[in-house]
């Protein structure tokens, strides 16, 4: 027996075990025992390092030493009221605890943003190093303008089907709507013509397709609310976690079927049958471009790539488009001026035409809709923040370290609020896009669709839509404040608590643009 040990064994009940048997337990015990004091002493060396050096980054007062800052951010009205006061205060570059051991450096001016955004940093969403970059270079020709073009029918298309409801409704006398359900539904519509060439009608009836995604963003908001969740394998085991399992496999399914259909296609025709075949009436697909691009080295994505870039865009293209149209519909009927400019651009541009259908030459014509629409991404910009992992240390205009390894978040609301970087940022003022004006400004100033190399590849496709669905809606309807205003909810993408509800009035219309919307917009 261990010197010592006798008591030991007693208070582990191993006295009446053999001697080797109990000094082998009793050195496991002490092994364990010690690993675990290791563990302890080494997270409360590394805590004390980690306040001694991020010493230099202020930070606004904490609730406690164990949940940190994370009691400020819930995401909703009084949390982003909160953090636009932290931002007047510290301006450039602050700390924030997500519990005791990790903290978060926080930027929102675009000197300290511009390091770490030219930094090779990871998105913590995305994928890292060489696969980040082939996926990168075979998906930038889906989104090059000769493949955007024909898309431009399809979003007159899926907005046509959106009034025809509307006009329905304010016909029985409901034209009080909340913007992000009906804008949900007819981004939704858009990006299923373009990514799958497949209409499901899902702004006239219900679409399980449809259904799972919209039940995918809510699972990833209420798990994003819930920090201990955030661990995979944690996360899965409990009953929202296996929802969220079930509802991938609706979507990936949904997915492998088009991709294969597509391919057996392909296989069976040759590239160029296939897009000949495809010039025919129909337009070229996001999944039609990722079949057939290649790297230099003549290797193609694999299904399982191919899928998983189809459901992102699908999944993220969606709300953050609907985010972007609901807040600029809300901010246009809080300042009639400015949407009465609007519409009669639209209306000269239009002048004369058979059909009112907005066309590629067009969206480069309407000047003072894209300062409006710049100016509602920069009040109310559909993603809130990014993240970045830094991969090196990163030095800061001030000559401050951010560590190896830090996790960087990037405040694009905050940015956009910052008084030293827009004077009076919470007023509404399209000007400020002015060409004139922006000559002078820091292309890190405005960063709805993030910033350097990880930005956001889709930014020509979501203005793109963004420009046809809002014309096209001011030119057949007036939007009207409700008598309630919103309550902003920063989450994954900018919402209102219990939707965005504005008054929409029809307005009269030449015959021609009638007979467009009664009209099936297939035909």
């Amino acid at each position: 027996m261990l010197p010592g040990s006798e008591w030991l064994s007693q208070q582990l009940g191993l006295e009446g075990l053999r001697p080797g048997v109990s000094s082998g337990l009793l050195l496991f015990f002490l092994a364990l025992s010690t690993w675990i004091l290791a563990q302890v002493l080494s997270s409360v060396y590394r805590y004390y390092n980690i306040c001694q050096y991020f010493r230099c980054f202020p930070q606004p007062p904490l609730q406690n030493w164990f949940i940190g800052h994370q009691g400020m951010i819930d995401f909703k009205e009084e949390s982003v009221k909160n953090m636009l006061d932290i931002v007047t205060t510290f301006r450039e570059v602050f700390l924030l605890w997500m519990g005791p051991f990790f903290p978060m450096i926080t930027l929102c001016h675009p000197d300290y943003i511009r390091p770490v955004t030219c930094a090779s940093g990871d998105g913590l969403l995305l994928s890292r190093g060489d696969k980040w970059t082939r996926h990168r270079s075979l998906l930038t020709p889906a989104f090059h303008f000769d493949i955007l073009k024909p898309y431009v029918k399809l979003f007159n298309q899926s907005a046509d089907i959106m009034h025809k409801k509307w006009r329905r409704l304010c016909a029985e006398g409901k034209n009080h709507l909340d913007m992000f359900e009906h804008i949900s539904l007819m981004t939704l519509d858009s990006l299923q013509k373009c990514i799958f060439s497949y209409d499901s009608n899902c702004q006239e009836k219900p679409s399980s397709y449809i259904s799972t995604i919209l039940e995918l963003s809510t699972l990833s908001t209420k798990r994003l609310n819930q920090v201990f969740l955030h661990w995979d394998r944690l996360y899965f085991l409990t009953s929202e976690g296996r929802r969220y399992s079930q509802a991938c496999r609706v979507v990936h399914d949904f997915t492998d079927t088009i991709i294969q259909a597509r391919k057996k296609a392909l296989f069976e025709q040759g590239p160029e049958a296939f897009l000949k075949n495809k010039g025919k009436g129909k337009t070229t697909d996001f999944i039609d471009v990722l079949l057939l691009a290649k790297d230099e080295d003549g290797k193609s994505l694999s299904d399982k790539d191919i899928r998983a870039e189809a459901d992102t865009f699908m999944f993220e293209g969606h709300d953050t488009t609907a985010s972007g149209i609901s807040w600029l519909f809300y901010n246009l009927a809080q300042h009639q001026e400015y949407q009465d400019r609007c519409r009669q651009e639209i209306e000269e541009l239009l002048r004369g035409r058979q059909l009112e259908e907005i066309e590629w030459d067009d969206l480069s014509q309407m000047p003072f809709l894209t300062m409006c629409i710049k100016e509602s991404l920069r009040l109310h910009p559909p993603v809130p923040a990014v993240l970045r992992r830094c991969t090196k240390d990163i030095k800061l205009p001030d000559s401050r370290i951010i560590p190896k390894g830090i996790i960087c978040f990037i405040s694009i609301f905050g940015t956009h609020h910052n008084p030293t970087v827009w004077p009076n940022p919470e007023v509404y003022d399209p000007y400020r896009f002015d060409p004139q004006n922006t000559q002078k400004m820091s292309p890190l100033a405005f960063i709805p669709f993030s910033a350097g190399p990880r930005n956001c590849i889709g930014q020509n496709f979501a203005m793109s839509e963004m420009k046809i669905v809002v014309a096209l809606t001011l030119l057949r309807f007036r939007i009207l404040p409700h008598q309630s205003l919103p309550r902003r909810k920063a989450e994954l993408v900018l919402r209102a608590e219990d939707g965005l509800w504005l008054t929409v009035e029809p307005l009269q219309h030449s015959s021609s643009s009638e007979t467009r919307l009664q009209k099936d917009p297939q035909d």
